[in-house]
């Protein structure tokens, strides 16, 4: 409920404090009074845009304060833990504009953001005026508006959240498989270049064992030679190296055996002797072994120049060859897994559009059954408010299943976010007249009655705390508008109403009625409001009644009005 509503240097608004009561909260005054700048005080609360027009003529900046007693209920007790705002069932919501265009807002001493104070507004206030009378002309809204009154809008969110998971998944599935066909070409070049790397059977080191090999392949004959000449000056000639070395083994062993401390000398030459016959051995063995083989060369040099090839396209050695392998390797897995991750997507997608037709149905049904009771309810609000034969209809486009079932390509392009259905009001006030489009036939008094109409429908099951009704007369009159009243009065048991009218016969009914006025002090013009009590309320009822010229006959019918 808001309980006290504190208004400094905004439009020709100095300063005004007023404090709002339970029940029917009336306010009235002359044209241009400024009833309509209290209005645009409390949007700027509720989060409305800023401006620097707002700021008083000479100020530097304007400030609005709304105090709210609010039940210490779930929704609002998380609220505030979110936010981490202290709460004990009031909330103080300060907003200030300055001449720099810029704005802040505190929650109970808090500074906040906008978007906290317009999270928690919709279920703080609502305002029903012309600009809600737009609202209710356009269909788009009237869906809504079938949803609040069946109890159906935690099913639509639900409804949303699969929509919104589709096309999340839509989203995914549509750059995956943009990505995967510009890898296309890059996994057909990865697939070719592992099978050529693969194909070669590389091994570490083999470049270096093949170059090794081809040359000593290429001096074959010269190798052979060369270990020839080697082997036949240490052991195969006569004179060769290890003859000599016998006969002067022959020298030594008769000086050593003249002096045995040559001995020494014996042993380096027995060594030097067995060293030398290894070494020739040696010799004999390689070139025995050795043979000219130009098969086995050719051999070599194809796979020595497939290896040069290779590291010109991969790698300066065949260790890089074989790193890049591990690479490409990884980089080809990575497109398969993205193929696997597409159809996972695909598939999910594929069941979350089954459950949300599933539940798009179930809903539908119960729009149909929620409208057969709902329009029962508008025509019973509407005689009341003395449109007596009005014919109220809801009319469902016959191709939304239509529409959603017969895609081809599944329901990717048929799915919307709330549901299957498409509907409209429709209206015939006179009786004996064809249903038509609520926004082609209705009067501006006719759009206040169903408004008014909704709110009573809706209001033991609302949850906003206050109500704001401007203009709610717009277009009505008379016994039409005692009706109005009575309505609005018994609206206030369940809602703090506001309502700013011109007629005393709704006036009449106020709990507590404020008059706005426009006075000019000091060459400033400035807007004062007041709580008017016995006579003074009196006095407002009969100017309502007469205008300007109040006479005593006037003054006794607003009396009668307000009292009996």
């Amino acid at each position: 409920m808001l309980v006290q509503l504190n208004i400094t240097d905004f439009a020709i608004i100095e300063s005004l404090s007023v404090n709002f009561l339970e029940g029917l909260n009336v306010l009235s005054g002359e044209t241009g009074a400024g009833k309509s700048i209290l209005i645009n005080a409390v949007n700027l609360i509720l989060g409305g845009k800023a401006s620097p027009d707002l700021i008083r003529t000479g100020a530097e900046k304007a400030t609005v304060e709304a105090l709210f007693h609010l039940p210490k209920e779930p929704a609002f007790l998380q609220y505030f833990t979110e936010m981490g705002i202290a709460f004990d069932g009031e909330m103080l919501i300060k907003r200030v504009v300055a001449k720099s265009g810029t704005s802040r807002v505190w929650i109970n001493g808090s500074l906040a953001t906008l978007q906290m104070v317009s999270k928690l507004g919709p279920d703080l206030i609502s305002i029903s005026g012309q600009n809600e009378h737009q609202l209710l002309l356009r269909p788009d809204n009237h869906l809504f508006i079938l949803d609040d009154f069946g109890d159906l809008a935690e099913e639509r969110l639900m409804v949303n959240g699969v929509y919104r998971e589709c096309c999340d998944l839509r989203e995914k599935i549509t750059k995956l498989r943009s990505h995967l066909k510009e890898e296309e070409g890059k996994r057909e070049l990865i697939e070719f270049q592992i099978h050529e790397i693969d194909e070669a059977r590389l091994t570490k080191g083999e470049d270096i064992e093949l170059e090794t090999e081809r040359k000593k392949l290429a001096n074959a004959e010269k190798l052979i030679d060369l270990a020839y000449k080697g082997y036949q000056t240490l052991y195969a000639k006569d004179e060769s190296v290890l003859a000599v070395l016998s006969s002067l083994m022959k020298d030594l062993e008769q000086l050593v055996s003249l002096d045995p401390g040559l001995e020494g000398h014996k042993k380096q030459l027995e060594d030097a002797q067995l060293q030398l016959e290894d070494l020739a051995l040696g010799l004999r063995d390689f070139f025995s072994g050795l043979k000219v083989d130009p098969k086995r060369l050719e051999e070599i040099d194809d796979r020595f120049h497939l290896i040069k090839k290779l590291k010109r396209k991969y790698g300066q050695s065949i260790e890089d060859i074989l790193s890049l392998r591990e690479v490409l390797s990884k980089e080809g897995d990575q497109i398969v897994s993205g193929k696997i991750e597409l159809e996972g997507f695909e598939k999910r997608l594929g069941q979350r559009e089954k459950d949300w037709l599933k539940m798009a149905l179930e809903l539908s049904e119960k729009r149909h059954n929620t409208a057969e009771i709902f329009e029962k309810k508008v025509e019973e609000e509407l005689n009341k408010l003395g449109m007596a034969g009005t014919v109220f209809k809801i009319q469902f486009d016959p191709t939304d299943l239509e529409r959603t079932s017969s895609k081809e390509d599944g329901l990717s392009t048929s799915i919307s976010a709330d549901g299957i259905d498409t509907l409209e009001f429709m209206i015939s006030p006179n009786v004996g007249e064809d249903l038509r489009p609520l926004a082609k036939i209705a009067s501006g008094g006719e759009l206040s009655r169903i408004m008014l109409a909704l709110k009573t429908m809706m209001a033991q099951s609302g949850s906003v705390e206050t109500l704001i009704f401007d203009e709610i007369d717009a277009g009505i009159g008379g016994s039409i508008a005692t009706v109005v009243g009575e309505k609005l009065k018994a609206l206030s048991s369940y809602h703090q109403i506001l309502c700013i009218t011109h007629l005393p016969q709704i006036a009449a009914f106020g709990k507590t009625h404020f008059l706005v006025k426009k006075m000019v002090t000091k060459s400033r013009t400035k807007t004062h409001i007041s709580l008017l009590e016995k006579e003074d309320r009196v006095n407002e009822i009969a100017r309502l009644l007469g205008g300007k010229k109040i006479s005593e006959k006037t003054l006794s019918h607003a009396r009668e009005m307000l009292y009996g």
